[in-house]
């Protein structure tokens, strides 16, 4: 855990205390389970619920002799008790403590996740509204393609962030199992109610058919939902890294009062939150992987999981809350720039509305090879004149592609003046916007 980007609500999840506490939590709710079957008396169930508790120090002291974390708890444990500690950890075995405490910290942790995740789905759709009529260029392979609107980029992010939800909600029910099935998780020890009753007190579900561990590719479901939301997170950030370019300028992340851009350059404006996001991505995404390596276990099982888990669960959710508080931010404060959105989809002298020139020409009779050679050449007159450094407009305002095809004698052969000038109206890109905004922000 790197305390630069924790967020305490979630790092108190992970914490070594957190991790004992979810231990004691199982191991009173079995105990309950117990005394609820009769197996141990009520009055010794009363006293290990009432008064279990344990000290991480003295976890810490006895570990370094016994070299076992799980006995060296149960004994911290056992010595705030008296007698009655004869049935803490009754017909249990480690995994049991410790797969279920981990489910119940993943689960916790997951609650937090999913709030943020429809925080930020919040902070999207109120720009999205702000700007669902703001004209801007749509680029492909980074080059100019057509009017879009950069509520419509934003959109796509919510539509976006939604599957990533619902995938997390899916991933909270597979995630949100523990077991007590005792060592190879024969149940030789423990009946099954036995489980059933404390996975039940816990919140959780039993595991089906368990053998000395709850299945990796559980944790495995989650690495890689973790994983793909932080792609697409990335996605976002990529962005507004792009639109912040010099050259581009058409948005950036919010400059505050007395921040410093660089040490050297006085002048500069850099995109600092957003390249920090892809940082934390290619992290998260990195997880994944002994996440879904540690699927394959010997046997029954083995602690080969062990020891990355201890990395990488904390990490991943950390790590998470803290991006998706990060990018909440970008967006929620995000400077937007209409006007140079509009500049840049001009720069190109109105090449953008070729398509819709050589769609209207196929309506008129004319082949759609013929109507491509027609609007094409035109367009590759545009290029070579931007190159020049010509202006991409005449005196009167006209674009050089609008005023290149009404001098188009065979283009004129198939269309008016008047149906030319109406293939540059940007009204004619945002007429779908609202249907798209229904479908989408449901």
């Amino acid at each position: 855990m790197v305390e630069r980007y924790s967020r305490p609500e979630m790092a108190e999840k992970w914490t070594q205390h957190a991790r004992y506490a979810a231990w004691l939590e199982v191991e009173k709710a079995a105990v309950k389970a117990w005394a609820k079957l009769g197996k141990i008396p009520q009055e010794d169930a009363d006293k290990i619920v009432k008064n279990a508790t344990f000290s991480v120090e003295r976890i810490e002291e006895i570990e370094a002799v016994t070299k076992h974390d799980l006995i060296a708890f149960n004994t911290s444990v056992s010595e705030s008790l008296g007698e009655e500690s004869r049935w803490f950890h009754y017909g249990m075995t480690s995994s049991d403590a410790v797969d279920t405490g981990v489910a119940l910290q993943m689960k916790a942790s997951l609650e937090i996740i999913i709030a943020d995740v429809k925080m930020l789905m919040a902070s999207i759709k109120t720009r999205a509204e702000e700007h669902k009529l703001t004209l801007m260029v749509g680029r492909s392979h980074g080059i100019h393609g057509e009017p879009i609107t950069f509520g419509l980029t934003l959109a796509v992010w919510y539509d976006e962030m939604a599957r990533h939800l619902l995938n997390l909600e899916q991933t909270m029910d597979v995630i949100s199992v523990g077991q007590i099935s005792g060592a190879m998780g024969n149940f030789a020890h423990a009946p099954l109610e036995l489980e059933e009753y404390a996975m039940a007190e816990l919140g959780l579900k039993p595991e089906p058919c368990s053998n000395q561990v709850v299945h990796r590719d559980r944790y495995a479901r989650l690495a890689t939902a973790l994983a793909s939301m932080a792609s697409s997170i990335e996605k976002f950030a990529v962005q507004v890294r792009h639109l912040q370019r010099t050259e581009v300028y058409e948005a950036e992340e919010f400059f505050a009062k007395g921040q410093k851009g660089s040490s050297a350059m006085p002048h500069k404006r850099n995109p600092i939150l957003t390249e920090n996001i892809t940082g934390l991505a290619r992290m998260i995404r990195s997880y994944a992987m002994p996440a879904m390596e540690n699927v394959a276990l010997w046997h029954e099982r083995d602690i080969s999981h062990s020891s990355t888990e201890r990395f990488w669960l904390p990490d991943a959710f950390i790590t998470t809350n803290f991006m998706l508080h990060r990018m909440n931010s970008v967006i929620s404060k995000l400077t937007v720039y209409p006007e140079n959105m509009m500049k840049n989809l001009n720069l190109t002298g109105g090449l953008v509305f070729s398509q819709r020139v050589l769609l209207e020409l196929p309506l008129q009779g004319v082949s759609r090879e013929d109507a491509y050679k027609i609007v094409q050449r035109n367009a590759m007159k545009v290029w070579e004149e931007i190159q020049q450094g010509k202006p991409t407009t005449n005196e009167a305002g006209e674009s050089l592609y609008l005023n290149h095809l009404l001098a188009d004698e065979e283009l004129r052969n198939s269309l008016s003046e008047e149906q030319i000038r109406e293939c540059f109206n940007y009204d004619y890109y945002t007429k779908n916007v609202d249907n798209i905004f229904k479908r989408v922000f449901k």
